[in-house]
């Protein structure tokens, strides 16, 4: 039999990479596809890296100019958030738009690909007759709350070789296979951000200083003032730059008045919340449901009352939970198992 093709996703790093042998040790044969996100230096090194990564494994590569999508989708949006008073998260839109929208197209439609493939840590399973996403081995890893965009022709057509390892088990395959990255770090979050540069000196350049007040809630004193609403999120405490009595932690954000709003810390807690602009991986027999649910990566999922209403799922946790910021991505996983759901964007 012929064997099948896979595509990965190679970004030159540990995880795609290994992800690649893994798949060529599986039999399939192997294409690496990267993607241009951006015309700088630090995008024309990660191509080359991919391809010098091609290269040890032996195996085809090709580089897609994704440029004017990243720039329409990510870079855009990424800076309209801020400047909305959002926090956006650029990761989940590269995903819909980038990897499982014109690299996934590409791969499947252009290069023939039976799978596409990629470094992130997740778990796909056919189960009553749908794919669904579950956690990955290492749970320090696990990555679903990137990939709740993704639909039913997405899994149906993606493998995910690393869900049954843990990270420190892919860094020594990368030394035991000697491919190049084995030496490499932690891709940071925000790619087209790259050092010195940071977030807030990024949208200093792009919006420059915008005199604003920060305010005390409840009390509505003015506190001080700040360079711009944009540079501030939602339950941030360090670089308020205010001296007071007790910790103050940004609470809310008017960004057509250009203020920030502050107070302390049992200011920052909600039990409710809404989701818009909603993805659903299956379809979900209820219109509400208990759910565990994130409004962040890097928390620990809540047990939540959700209740889809038109187009946005209302949100009651059980418990209230601290920071709920507009922007970011709310996530909903299942009670028992904890395979994906669905998520949306916070109002």
């Amino acid at each position: 039999m012929k064997p099948k093709k896979a595509v990965v996703a190679l970004s030159g790093g540990v995880d795609s990479s290994v992800a690649a042998k893994l798949l060529l040790e599986s039999g399939y044969k192997v294409a690496g596809l990267t993607g241009k996100m951006v015309n700088t230096q630090a995008a024309d090194v990660v191509c080359q890296n991919a391809k010098v990564v091609a290269e040890k494994l032996g195996i085809e590569h090709h580089i897609l100019d994704v440029t004017k999508e990243f720039q329409t989708q990510i870079i855009d949006y990424f800076e309209n958030s801020y400047k909305q008073g959002k926090t956006p998260n650029p990761c989940i839109m590269c995903n819909k738009f980038i990897k499982w929208g014109k690299l996934f197209d590409y791969a499947t439609d252009v290069l023939c690909a039976d799978v596409f493939a990629t470094g992130h840590y997740a778990d796909i399973r056919y189960v009553d007759c749908v794919y669904k996403l579950f956690p990955a081995k290492d749970e320090h890893k696990d990555q679903l709350y990137f990939l709740y965009q993704l639909g039913q022709k997405q899994l149906s057509k993606t493998i995910f070789p690393l869900f049954e390892y843990e990270k420190s088990a892919v860094r020594q395959m990368a030394y035991a296979f000697d491919l190049p990255p084995k030496d490499s770090k932690e891709s940071q979050d925000i790619c087209f951000i790259t050092k010195p540069l940071t977030t807030k000196k990024y949208l200093i350049e792009k919006f420059g200083v915008k005199k604003g007040d920060f305010v005390e809630v409840p009390t509505g004193k003015k506190l001080g003032e700040h360079e711009g609403s944009y540079l501030y999120t939602i339950g941030q405490r360090k670089g308020v730059g205010i001296s007071a009595p007790y910790p103050l932690y940004v609470v809310d954000i008017d960004a057509d008045k250009n203020i920030v709003y502050l107070g302390k810390n049992e200011d920052n807690y909600k039990s409710r919340l809404a989701i818009s602009n909603l993805n659903f991986a299956y379809p979900v027999l209820s219109n509400e449901f208990d759910a565990m649910v994130k409004i962040r990566y890097n928390m620990q999922a809540k047990k939540a009352k959700c209740k889809v209403v038109d187009d946005l799922v209302e949100i009651e946790f059980y418990e209230p939970v601290s920071s709920v910021t507009s922007g970011q991505a709310g996530v909903m996983y299942d009670l028992n198992d904890g395979h994906l759901i669905g998520g949306g964007i916070v109002l």
